[in-house]
């Protein structure tokens, strides 16, 4: 399996995509807001011959389905998010206009994403973990064969996401990091929605807001 990341939007947010030798793939988290981010986001999917089979999200906060609308209006893809975030993609437009930014509506799921399922696309295989506290619907994807997660705004390089918007709760983000996460092993990669790479092992030793060691 294959990753690539780019940087997209108003909040600096990472967009991911995955995908294999068979070529096909899935985009998780598309935070692209204009034509040019667009044109980046499709224009890499041409050039690698990748056909987008899903659109998956980590949760539904207004930096994370940014460019649903661009990828369902492009490839007729819905996003797939777990039923508590459903909310959130319910209010992108309120939130855009809260927060003084464009936006074009989102299209919603017709299916949701589960704790504990399986996501298969070509030949690869990422599982689920509801991890909530950033939002209540807050989803992982991860990879053991591959040894990375992609978590979302649960947890940052030295640093977890923030409570205090809208169903947030610190213990409930604190205990999905202990009970969830950190049962990885200390090798696994973490790709979160904001800022540098880390891995499980550096995270327990030094974050300073969630670390066990």
């Amino acid at each position: 399996m294959q990753l690539h990341s780019f940087v997209f939007g108003y909040f600096q947010e990472n967009t991911y995509i995955l995908w294999d030798e068979t070529k096909e793939c899935v985009i998780i988290d598309p935070g692209n807001t204009t034509n040019e981010e667009d044109a980046i986001l499709f224009d890499f999917i041409q050039k690698h011959q990748l056909k987008p089979v899903r659109l998956l999200l980590t949760h539904g906060h207004i930096d994370h389905i940014a460019g649903n609308d661009a990828v369902f209006t492009k490839y007729g893809l819905l996003p797939e998010v777990h039923k508590e975030d459903l909310f959130l993609i319910q209010a992108h437009e309120w939130t855009a206009k809260m927060y003084g930014i464009p936006c074009t509506p989102s299209p919603l799921p017709n299916s949701f994403i589960q704790d504990k399922s399986t996501i298969r696309f070509g030949n690869s295989t990422l599982y689920t973990l509801h991890t909530p506290g950033h939002s209540p619907g807050s989803i992982t994807y991860y990879s053991p064969e591959h040894q990375f997660a992609i978590v979302g705004d649960v947890l940052f390089y030295e640093s977890i996401g923030r409570t205090d918007l809208p169903k947030g709760d610190f213990e409930t983000l604190k205990r999905s990091i202990h009970t969830k996460l950190f049962t990885l092993p200390d090798n696994t990669i973490i790709y979160s929605g904001h800022g540098p790479k880390t891995t499980i092992g550096h995270e327990k030793r030094f974050n300073p807001f969630v670390a066990i060691i």
